[in-house]
């Protein structure tokens, strides 16, 4: 078995105006960047890093987690719904709807999936600008912001609950995990990458004879599980089906070319339109988070909500009015608690619905669920990093990839 070298998903996907949830936690969001850092073409991190303006040692984990950092101040508070989506008549487990029959909830194109197309539109321009011999050297904060949200909104996109409405995304149904009270999203937050750190293998402690990976670890509690999800996930479980990953379905032929104003305004129109993404108009033929995220949203039907929650008596459980929250999904600080929590401290009492069981959180260590869902957001993280910014081979056609 071999690493692929650092330009393998260089080819990655080759084939407006930006207008609350902390998916994974802040741990899962690392994890998706770090793991996208891996996967970079070598002429796209020095870019990142001036983006970012970054002086010193140059990592993409710092930042993944910042728009769930800043989302309660006031210049930030209304990106707050980009990071989910949830369309109308979807009720997981009974009911599996994406988008729904009367379309999607809240504001059209404010959701996690519009976000990544409009965050990856502003650091196109940026580089298209850059290429064209453009001063660039003062990066405009909102270019910084695009960067920063396309990490983080490519991580939420790969938390199943970030694609459902029903609950808040899970915040409003309690459960209990090895004895501790909980709520389904903070249990796929954290608590189930939390207990894949209490029980790795020790030999992941050890670094990997893989310079590709090892440069890229920061020392953290999370190296050991990013090390297997490299050796037993990117050169195992899923060496054989990686590009598929990245795959976007080809859009249909027109039926003429469009010759005029008129009829290049039309045939946009009628792509956005096209309800192969959903009537969200984010996917094509380079970048398709819509596609992409119709198998993660049926995860939620899958294993995610499990059918007992619906049945006497868990059924009967809710939070409290004053443990609601005013907006979608929420989640912050509360959950990293959790996972710190469970790390260190030992089970309690619960009434509620026990997931750490052999069937459900059993099952999903078994199927690595959590695993492919983090090792998919860093590959795709980096497959539109490439597309962005690398800088195309000699010899090649005039594409922002590099062939396989």
């Amino acid at each position: 078995m071999r690493f692929p070298s650092v330009s393998l998903f260089a080819l990655a996907i080759g084939a407006g105006v930006i207008p609350e949830a902390l998916a994974w936690g802040a741990v899962g969001h690392e994890v998706v960047a770090t793991i996208a850092q891996m996967h970079l073409h070598p002429s796209v991190m020095p870019k990142l890093c001036d983006i970012l303006n970054y002086r010193g040692d140059c990592h993409l984990a710092p930042v993944a987690a910042w728009a769930d950092r800043i989302r309660g101040q006031a210049k930030y508070r209304w990106t707050g719904p980009l990071h989910y989506i949830g369309a109308t008549d979807d009720y997981p487990s009974s009911t599996c709807l994406f988008p729904g029959s009367n379309g999607w909830e809240g504001r059209t194109h404010i959701n996690v999936l519009s976000g990544i197309r409009n965050t990856t539109n502003v650091l196109q321009e940026y580089e298209e600008f850059r290429r064209a011999g453009i001063d660039t050297a003062n990066v405009e904060t909102y270019v910084q912001d695009a960067l920063k949200f396309l990490i983080h909104f490519l991580g939420d996109m790969h938390m199943p609950l970030h694609l459902t409405g029903r609950d808040r995304g899970g915040n409003g149904d309690k459960v209990s995990f090895d004895g501790r009270t909980t709520n389904l999203h903070s249990l796929w937050d954290g608590l189930l990458i939390a207990q894949r750190l209490r029980t790795l293998p020790s030999n992941y402690t050890k670094p990997l004879p893989i310079p590709e990976v090892e440069d890229n670890l920061r020392d953290t509690i999370y190296d050991p599980y990013i090390r297997r999800l490299v050796w037993e996930g990117l050169l195992g479980k899923y060496e054989d089906e990686v590009e598929s990953w990245l795959t976007c379905p080809s859009p249909e032929p027109f039926q003429e070319v469009p010759t005029s104003t008129f009829q290049l305004i039309m045939s946009w129109m009628l792509r956005s339109s096209s309800s192969k993404d959903g009537g969200l108009g984010v996917d094509d033929e380079v970048l398709c988070p819509y596609h992409w995220a119709q198998p993660i949203h049926q995860l939620n039907c899958l294993i995610v909500f499990p059918k007992a929650l619906d049945e006497p008596p868990y059924n009967s459980f809710s939070f409290d009015a004053d443990e609601e929250e005013s907006e979608g999904h929420v989640c912050g600080e509360s959950n990293d608690h959790d996972f710190e929590d469970f790390l260190t401290s030992k089970a309690k009492k619960s009434r509620y619905l026990e997931l750490d069981t052999p069937e459900y959180a059993g099952f999903i260590k078994e199927q690595w669920i959590v695993e492919k869902l983090l090792t998919q957001g860093g590959i795709r993280l980096a497959a539109v990093l490439n597309w962005l910014f690398a800088e195309p081979v000699e010899g090649e056609l005039q594409k922002r990839f590099v062939s396989l």
